[in-house]
Formats: structure tokens, C-alpha cells, sequence
């Protein structure tokens, strides 16, 4: 949990995809998140968290169902949506919190 609140504390936007090995939606979600970590490069962090590897992490955030993408920007929690998100509402959102 330490290593989640370091990981989410920093200055620049940390998007964090809540996600399941055996959710379809989020086999779906994956590719977008390539394609926006391309297009943003370094002015923002994407971070993976499997909801089964650690259900501590999870249960704080009160992850009801996956995928569910939450932005973060020095700890706090600026953006949460659940289901599938695409590339360029992505894009615009962390653009507007770099």
C-alpha cells in the first residue's frame, strides 16, 4: 500500500488502470493505453494494477468492477471512470493536467 501512495504522489498526472486477466473489457482497454502512453510520452505515468494481485490496493480505492482507470496528480484523485475509455478522451484528460 506504501509503494501505491509513493507511486501515485508524484507531480506529473499518474493514470492507473485497474485490470484483470480475466476481463475482457480490459483486454480491450490495453492497446488504448499503449497508444496514449505513446502520444503523452514522459509528461505522465500509466500504471497496471491487477485487482486479484493485490486486493489491499483495490479495496482502498473501492474498485467495484474492471477495467477502472483512475488519474492521479500529487495523491489526489482528479479523474475516475469504469469500463472502457478510448485513446483521445484519454489524451485530452491528461494533456489538461500536465
Amino acid at each position: 500500500m506504501g509503494k501505491f501512495k509513493e507511486l501515485i504522489n508524484q507531480d506529473k498526472p499518474v493514470l492507473v488502470d485497474f485490470t484483470a486477466s480475466w476481463c475482457g473489457p480490459c483486454k480491450v482497454q490495453a492497446p488504448i493505453l499503449e497508444t496514449v502512453k505513446g502520444e503523452i510520452g514522459n509528461s505522465a505515468s500509466i500504471v497496471k494494477i491487477d485487482v486479484d494481485k493485490n486486493p489491499q490496493v483495490s479495496q482502498s480505492m473501492n474498485i467495484q468492477g474492471v477495467p477502472t482507470l483512475i488519474l492521479f496528480k500529487k495523491g489526489k484523485q482528479i479523474w475516475r471512470k469504469s469500463g472502457v475509455v478510448d485513446k483521445n478522451t484519454l489524451v485530452a484528460l491528461i494533456q489538461q493536467h500536465i
